[in-house]
């Protein structure tokens, strides 16, 4: 067995990034945080608290059935978007607030999107095609 890998991360509150970019706030307050989180290939998404939801002035869009991996079915918050950094690597997503949940979960939809994928042999997180994030055309 592999064992748990924790990664740091970056979480920026978007809206905040946006309200920037248009010139309604300056960069230092944009609501953001660093958090060490537990990188969950089982779990969908980015998963946080309810007060990291809270601490980034996340507001709920709606709320969403899932199932746990115990198969505990809940309730989960999905947040209004932040923007995930990974070293020199970033996404946004909707992440589900989990009720009592004590860690934020990094999950599969942001490594995939990050281009990242767990090394089991080091136990930490790396580029699937290498360092250098890979550019997308859209």
């Amino acid at each position: 067995m592999m064992g748990t890998v924790y990664e740091e991360i970056t979480l920026k509150n978007q809206g905040d990034i946006t309200r920037f970019g248009d010139g309604y706030l300056k960069e230092p307050e944009i609501r953001q945080m660093t958090v060490q989180s537990v990188v969950d290939t089982g779990a969908e998404t980015l998963v946080i608290s309810e007060a990291v939801q809270k601490e980034l002035g996340l507001r709920t869009e709606h709320l969403h059935e899932s199932t746990l991996a115990n198969g505990e079915k809940v309730i989960c918050k999905i947040a209004e978007a932040v923007k995930v950094y990974w070293k020199d690597r970033s996404m946004a997503c909707e992440p589900w607030v989990l009720p009592g949940a004590s860690e934020v979960l990094l999950g599969s939809i942001p490594l995939e999107n990050m281009d990242l994928m767990v090394d089991p042999t080091e136990r930490k997180l790396v580029g699937v095609h290498g360092d250098k994030p890979l550019g997308r055309i859209w």
